[in-house]
């Protein structure tokens, strides 16, 4: 084993504070990597302070991960010393299951490993994940970074990237598709950008005037406020694909309303409660609401090829460490735009 330093929740309610783990060593399938860049996710907050229930304490979140090969096993093959590569959401998976064979790991009808806050295929060795200096990661859950892009931004990409090109994806987003998103935030910017990226014409559906700029920045053709009712009728029966990427308690029904005929609605965000939803939004019309998740290992990489090719990264704020209590704080309030992401190199000093 490997001590390596990193950033934990002790408890629900203590802030972030330094720490020690151990990683194991590297076995003849695995890679070493030393972490650059680690994003901040939502997800981090709610497992940190115990939002969604099951959180192991010690915790040490991330996984959002970029940084460069330190060591190989023997029979790595796909990775060499010096590489640039990146870790998302997940570190393993059962591999036999018609999901995994499927290159669907996300969806592990045993369980994946996710990259903290759970165990690996062993059901007994607790993960951790990227607010630490190193990780050891199985080679095929290791996936290649293009040294053109600007790293930092990149590591966003591993949770936020893929949670939104996949559903994009999936659901056959290209050229002349009328696209809406809900809610620009970490998700909902990458959504406009890869959307926009593959010749969507895309809407920002917002609560917040002040997002206008932002948004057309980042690649929207069009901004309508949805506190506007006459802004709601006008848009019935527009689009073909709504990316709906909030987590707070909305109303479903008045987005399905604005959906063409075999339109459909995808779930990113998962809000606090059950959302009730009209059986005639779906019937009138053979709307689909449906839900998404990350991609598999195979998509990822697809996406991370894609957005080198393509030039897209995530709009962030870099931030020390030791600024992680603050950054949290800020995310809850909407206070970043769009992704947190932490040098790592400031907890090696």
């Amino acid at each position: 084993m490997t001590q390596v330093k990193a950033y934990a929740a002790e408890k629900a309610d203590k802030p972030l504070a330094p720490f020690k783990l151990d990683r194991r060593e590297v076995g003849e399938n695995d890679v070493e990597i030393e972490i650059l860049f680690c994003g901040v996710c939502h997800s981090d907050i709610h497992t940190a302070r115990n939002e969604w229930g099951g959180t192991m304490y010690p915790v040490v979140p991330g996984h959002e991960i970029v940084g460069k090969v330190t060591k190989i096993g023997s029979k790595v093959s796909h990775h060499k010393i010096g590489d640039t590569v990146g870790v998302g959401c997940f570190v393993d998976s059962c591999g036999h299951c018609s999901n995994c064979e499927d290159d669907l790991e996300q969806y592990c009808e045993n369980g994946n490993s996710q990259t903290y806050n759970s165990k690996l295929q062993d059901k007994k060795t607790i993960t951790y994940g990227g607010y630490s200096t190193h990780i050891v990661v199985t080679e095929k859950f290791v996936l290649k970074v293009s040294d053109k892009l600007e790293l930092a931004a990149v590591a966003p990409l591993l949770c936020a990237g893929i949670t939104t090109y996949s559903p994009l994806k999936h659901w056959n987003c290209k050229k002349g598709d009328k696209v809406a998103v809900v809610g620009l935030g970490g998700l909902g910017h990458m959504a406009v950008k890869l959307a926009a990226s593959m010749g969507a014409e895309v809407t920002m559906l917002s609560r917040s005037p002040e997002k206008e700029k932002d948004a057309e920045e980042l690649g929207a053709h069009h901004f309508m406020l949805t506190t506007n009712e006459e802004n709601m009728k006008k848009m019935a029966n527009s689009f073909d694909l709504i990316i709906n990427t909030v987590s707070a308690k909305h109303d479903y029904n008045e987005y399905l309303a604005l959906l063409r005929t075999n339109g459909t609605m995808v779930l990113l965000g998962v809000p606090p409660e059950a959302i009730p939803v009209g059986a005639v939004n779906l019937i009138f019309g053979r709307r689909s609401l449906v839900g998404s998740l990350v991609g598999g290992i195979k998509e990822t990489q697809e996406m991370l090829d894609y957005c080198a090719e393509h030039n897209i990264v995530s709009d962030i704020e870099l931030i020390n460490i030791d600024q992680i209590n603050d950054a949290y704080e800020r995310t809850l309030n909407g206070d970043v735009h769009y992704r947190f992401v932490i040098d790592m190199a400031s907890l090696k000093n």
